[in-house]
């Protein structure tokens, strides 16, 4: 079986674990901790880093820093992970989606200025697998109706908008470290601003918010922490992070050769404002090819044992049961969740495999009946 997407394991890893073990800190109280937060601040050219024990977490801290909570709307895309969803609701809030755009699957920055009411917060865009959303308007309309903007940038470590690093252009942003990303630390997240006051709200209610005083509170806190274990794997991640962000372009330019003249199928793209991660290699198939989707995704795991996964779903389809969004539309969001799906791209995958999944692509007779 060929998986989606393999971890690499970061070779400094095992050093770095070993001296957490000769240590005796394995707990957020370790040394590792502070090292990792103070690196990816630096890396991305923000002022303040706050990690956290998850991307979930990271984007409900996120939000409860800027004030969001019951009453408030927020702002998100039609196409994405349900984690942001969950985190607005975590702080009472309504999540308010809109359509993607059609390239680069991204919030589309035309229809946010009609969602926003009395009621919005904030937006919450989303750099959708390592391409990044177009933030100067975005940036522009929230400017002009003094609302904040966060980015999850889960997907996109070490993407680029305009030369920034993605993550440094909002209010705050968040990322994943979960074992799939490009910097990991198996589980975990953080938080990212140039205000410091964001920062110790999150820093304050990650740690079950206590006050001056330990053990008397100033209200619900959260256990929200990062191990110093899980920090020096995700240190010893980040020390790569160049490399692997070179081997995430160079698997996304030998896919797109092998894949560019196959018909019905459509390849990711790379504004050319934008640097692309490619987190995942994202494909699309048109719905007029003679098969779907799903036949092409079973095809590929039964034949060739090659694992791949669907795009997210729209809100009406993820939030179906609780009847959620059952009379909003988003045209490009549900039809990208019919026909898109993302080929093995970790940075544990090697050329190999992808050699085996262009092959077996090419043979799928996306343009002809089966």
């Amino acid at each position: 079986m060929i998986p989606v997407n393999r971890p690499s394991i970061p070779k400094k890893a095992k050093a770095y674990l070993s001296e957490c073990v000769r240590s005796g800190w394995f707990s957020s109280e370790g040394p590792f901790v502070a090292r990792f937060e103070n690196s990816f601040a630096r890396y991305l050219g923000v002022k303040y880093a706050s990690s956290t024990s998850s991307g979930t977490a990271a984007l409900h801290l996120a939000l409860m820093a800027l004030g969001v909570g019951p009453g408030d709307e927020v702002i998100l895309p039609a196409m994405t992970i349900a984690s942001c969803y969950f985190a607005v609701w975590y702080t009472g809030a309504k999540a308010m989606p809109v359509d993607v755009d059609e390239e680069t699957y991204c919030i589309n920055p035309d229809l946010i200025e009609k969602a926003i009411t009395k009621r919005t917060k904030a937006i919450m865009v989303v750099h959708l697998f390592g391409h990044p959303c177009d933030m100067d308007p975005i940036m522009r309309i929230a400017k002009k109706h003094r609302i904040k903007v966060i980015e999850d940038a889960a997907e996109a470590h070490g993407a680029e908008y305009k030369g920034k690093k993605a993550g440094s252009i909002g209010d705050m942003a968040i990322f994943s470290f979960y074992a799939n990303k490009i910097v990991t630390t198996g589980e975990g997240g953080m938080v990212v601003s140039n205000n410091k006051k964001y920062i110790d709200i999150v820093n304050k209610l990650k740690s079950l918010n206590h006050s001056k005083t330990r053990f008397i509170h100033d209200g619900i806190g959260y256990n929200y922490l990062m191990s110093n274990m899980q920090a020096a794997v995700g240190l010893a991640s980040l020390e790569e992070i160049d490399a692997s962000i070179k081997k995430k372009r160079a698997m996304a330019t030998y896919y797109t050769k092998q894949l560019q003249n196959i018909p019905g199928l459509t390849l990711p793209i790379e504004k050319p404002w934008t640097k692309n991660v490619y987190w995942m290699y994202a494909v699309t198939i048109n719905q007029k090819s003679a098969r779907s989707r799903d036949n092409v995704m079973k095809h590929l795991a039964a034949t060739h044992g090659i694992q791949t996964r669907t795009f997210f779903y729209s809100p009406r389809t993820a939030f179906k049961k609780s009847g959620l969004y059952k009379t909003y539309r988003f045209p490009v969001a549900e039809r990208l969740e019919k026909t898109g799906f993302y080929l093995p791209s970790g940075l544990g995958n090697s050329i190999s495999e992808f050699a085996t999944t262009s092959r077996a692509l090419m043979h799928s007779s996306l343009s002809k009946t089966t």
